[in-house]
């Protein structure tokens, strides 16, 4: 076995081995995942990341882009891509003059690209939906009589949705002044959310009170994209990319259990039932890239998710009985922009240091939720990283991407929780030419 199947035997060892993990790690610690569908992933793959997600318009033979399947049809014919990435996130929340840290890891995305056939790409692989993981408590004073009785509410969640999907890009045509690519990832989106409120007294005399809220989802996904790109000169190049994904029903339930306990045991339990209880928005999306050469481009996209036509179960009362149900009104349209850039000063350089990528990324969202009535938390978020090539050897495209991410997430009100955070994602894509047929002279 020669080297080049070495690097992408392990690669693929390195990529099985994640995937029990992928199902498992939690990357959250926010509050906030306690709404919805949890933390929405913006997804991408390692060069997306460093340009804040930008995705829409850029295509690349040496680079997979999960973001618009459209783009897969720039895959080149010789190369087998993979790509698998992992983050390390430092949380800083804070609210009413109380600060708290949180450390967590996660495994973003494993994904794959090759080509399957002329004009024709195809990719496959694991990215995350959104993610659910905190743990608070609050404290409050209730009068009774002549005693103040203490009440402490504990409010914990875990899960959030994972996507296995398969894609494929065409080249419709390509004239050396117009391309015209158009693709489609299908997709299966599968996981659990779990959410606890346990309200305990110190008054013995009260029993306590346990709240669980958890769904197992299990649906279909399917996104649907398209990229034109229009030479205007020689080396200088636009490329408008269109997105939409399509918004349907999760016919699945979701399941309310209201209990009253008793130090370990269960007094008494209610158990209510929602059909049909999530929906997923429609999205449409779209981006433009300007290209220098192969050596800079600059992008900027624009997303729009229909999260407010979509529904979510809730407990309501009617006629004095609860019943849990799906609504609508507990979400928001999310709108997100971004704007990104990567320079490489010659990637077909002789020398290491001259195929080295700089990238740099600023994006703003809107929240997708509702917090007590109230539009959630907006995001800001800054990026910046760096892709270095794993040899010396210039024909060797493989590259190991750092990013360094900054994230404020800060409500409308300042009484709500503010978070900060720092992240650190370390990204391995696989490019080698496992496909090319050697010529015995």
């Amino acid at each position: 076995m020669n080297h080049l199947h070495r690097i992408g035997c392990t690669a693929l060892i390195a990529a099985a081995t994640a995937l029990p993990t992928f199902a498992q790690t939690n990357g959250s610690n926010s509050p906030y995942s306690r709404y919805g569908m949890g933390l929405l992933a913006d997804g991408g793959n390692a060069f997306n990341k460093a340009m804040a997600g930008t995705a829409y318009g850029m295509a690349d033979s040496k680079q997979l882009n999960t973001l618009n399947p459209a783009s897969y049809a720039a895959i080149d014919s010789l190369t087998f891509l993979f790509d698998f990435g992992l983050s390390l996130q430092n949380a800083n929340v804070s609210a009413g003059g109380t600060k708290t840290n949180a450390k967590n890891t996660s495994v973003d995305y494993i994904t794959a690209g090759f080509r399957i056939a002329p004009k024709l790409g195809m990719s496959l692989g694991l990215i995350p939906f959104s993610t659910v993981g905190y743990n608070t408590t609050s404290e409050k004073k209730i009068s009774s009589g002549h005693d103040d009785i203490t009440q402490t509410t504990t409010f914990s969640g875990d899960g959030g949705l994972h996507e296995a999907y398969l894609g494929l890009g065409w080249n419709a045509f390509s004239t050396p002044k117009h391309a015209l690519s158009v693709g489609a990832n299908a997709g299966y989106l599968w996981g659990n959310l779990n959410h606890i409120v346990y309200m305990t007294f110190d008054d013995t005399n009260i029993n306590s009170s346990r709240q669980v809220y958890d769904a197992n989802l299990r649906t279909y996904k399917l996104d649907f994209g398209l990229q034109y790109a229009y030479s205007l000169g020689a080396k200088d190049r636009l490329t408008l990319g269109v997105v939409y994904g399509l918004g349907h029903d999760i016919n699945r339930p979701a399941c309310y259990y209201n209990q009253k306990t008793s130090s370990s045991s269960i007094l008494a339990s209610d158990t209510l039932t929602a059909a049909n209880a999530f929906s997923l928005p429609h999205t449409l999306g779209a981006g433009i890239t300007w290209s220098h050469g192969h050596s800079l481009r600059i992008g900027a996209d624009y997303t729009l998710q229909k999260w407010g036509s979509a529904h979510s179960p809730s407990v309501v009362n009617v006629a004095g009985e609860p019943f849990y149900t799906a609504v609508k009104g507990n979400y928001t349209d999310r709108h997100r922009v971004s704007l990104g850039m990567e320079y490489v000063r010659n990637p077909e350089s002789l020398k290491w240091n001259h195929r080295i990528r700089y990238r740099l990324g600023l994006a703003y969202s809107t929240p997708y939720t509702k917090v007590d009535g109230q539009d959630g938390p907006r995001s800001y978020q800054a990026s910046l990283g760096v892709a270095l090539p794993i040899t010396n050897r210039y024909n060797n495209r493989s590259l190991l991407n750092f990013t360094v991410q900054y994230e404020r997430v800060e409500p409308k009100l300042k009484t709500m929780v503010t978070e900060n955070y720092l992240r650190f994602c370390i990204g391995l894509s696989f490019n080698e030419r496992w496909f090319m047929k050697w010529k015995a002279e």
